[in-house]
């Protein structure tokens, strides 16, 4: 079956343009005036951009279904936009052998609503020390190495894994934290963590392994990609390193843009690993996308129970829900006020994400039709209780945004499309 999307205004080459889209057998085909089409779609001038990617989700299946589920974990993406997820391995069993991989990868293949690409853990367990895992049985099965949630402790370790990840083609995606650092803390160790009696996180506990991880992937010529980056320091070396030459990359997520620690508020939901920074952290992150030292904007979306986020800062489990605000927040907050272009937005939610990770795909003929509709006039408010996710946690709850996922398309195929009764 052919079908044609009209009156588009497509993402090619780096802009806008106005035309349409035609879809065979799940793949774009060469469009034409007059060429015979099945099925017809009007899109009514709406914005078409290659489906949003998010390379950093926590799904929680196998192991902890109670929190998400990979139906409702891809359900949540398909309505925030995404076509692609990359689901982190601090999953029960983790994905640290074949074996235990594939217990992930039958639930997806079972379940998934959009694409699923799972991280293989660096280590054995997920430990962030001890055993590395056999990078050779693994890589072909996932999108790359990660033990997100806990940073890998040991240089040794951390050289000898890049060193494995750059045998196979894969990238280390290293959660950056020295244990030594934390010393207890569980929110910044800021201003707000100093007047109402908190622990408190330095920023030294995330960027020093940064800087040793670049070192690394210097000396390797491993491909290497930051975590969820929060500080002005983690900004810093990567720029550093990309002036370089070196293949080093990293993300952050739409809280670090558009929070700091003076926001706060003495309820769960502003709870996350790494932590809301100070505001000089977020003009940091603010300045490297608009550089392009960030390239890629992830969710680190990570869901848990509402009893595990009601017991306040200091009690709560660390971690939020994003996938399905994360394009409305971005697209109020940074492209209307003119922080960053439209098209910067979608290199840093799609275009990027693709090229680091070499997911490949686009809008020309032959490529896979996985697309993603926006609707850049639609304004409403965020309202957890609408959530495809079991997860509700948000600190964006309540905020007014605009523009939104109007259809999701996989392989020709849509996944979600927007009806009031989702709204």
């Amino acid at each position: 079956m052919k079908t044609r999307y009209l009156n588009a205004r497509i993402y090619r080459g780096g802009k806008f343009e106005e035309g349409s889209l035609l879809v065979e057998e799940g793949r774009f085909a060469a469009d034409a005036p007059g060429a015979a089409a099945d099925r017809t779609v009007d899109l009514e001038g709406r914005h078409v951009v290659p489906g949003l990617v998010d390379v950093h989700v926590h799904l929680r299946e196998p192991g902890f279904p109670h929190k998400e589920t990979i139906a409702t974990g891809t359900a949540a993406a398909a309505r925030g936009g995404y076509t692609t997820v990359c689901p982190m391995p601090n999953l029960d069993p983790a994905p640290d052998t074949p074996e235990h991989l594939r217990v992930q990868t039958e639930l997806i293949r079972r379940d998934a609503a959009v694409r699923v690409l799972p991280y293989a853990s660096i280590t054995v367990g997920q430990r962030g020390c001890g055993e590395l895992v056999d990078f050779a049985a693994l890589a072909p099965e996932v999108v790359g190495f990660s033990d997100d949630g806990r940073g890998v402790q040991s240089a040794v370790l951390m050289e000898e894994a890049m060193r494995r990840a750059a045998a196979v083609g894969k990238p280390i995606v290293a959660h950056c934290e020295a244990d030594e650092l934390l010393r207890g803390g569980y929110i910044h160790d800021g201003g707000y963590c100093r007047e109402h009696g908190h622990r408190g996180i330095c920023s030294e506990s995330e960027w020093r392994q940064v800087e040793r991880d670049i070192a690394l992937a210097e000396k390797t010529g491993c491909r290497y990609h930051v975590c969820h980056v929060s500080t002005k320091e983690s900004v810093e070396l990567v720029r550093r390193a990309k002036a370089r030459g070196l293949r080093v990359s990293c993300e952050t997520a739409p809280h670090y843009l558009l929070l700091c620690d003076d926001d706060l508020q003495e309820e769960g939901r502003f709870k996350m690993n790494p932590p809301l920074r100070s505001r000089a952290d977020r003009d940091a992150l603010l300045a490297g996308i608009a550089d392009g030292t960030v390239e890629v904007i992830a969710t680190d979306h990570a869901p848990h129970t509402a009893e595990e986020k009601n017991r306040g800062l200091a009690g709560s489990a660390m971690g939020i829900v994003g996938l399905e605000c994360a394009f409305p927040l971005l697209y109020k907050y940074l492209v209307l006020p003119g922080c960053i272009t439209l098209e910067r937005l979608v290199e840093l939610m799609s275009v990027n994400p693709r090229r680091i990770f070499g997911l490949g795909g686009g809008l020309e003929p032959g490529q896979e039709a996985d697309f993603t509709v926006l609707d850049l006039a639609a304004q409403y408010e965020i309202d957890p209780s609408t959530f495809r996710s079991k997860g509700r946690a948000t600190p964006f709850a309540g905020w007014p945004v605009q523009g939104r996922a109007a259809m999701t398309v996989v392989g020709g195929e849509t996944v979600y499309e927007f009806t009031v009764r989702n709204s």
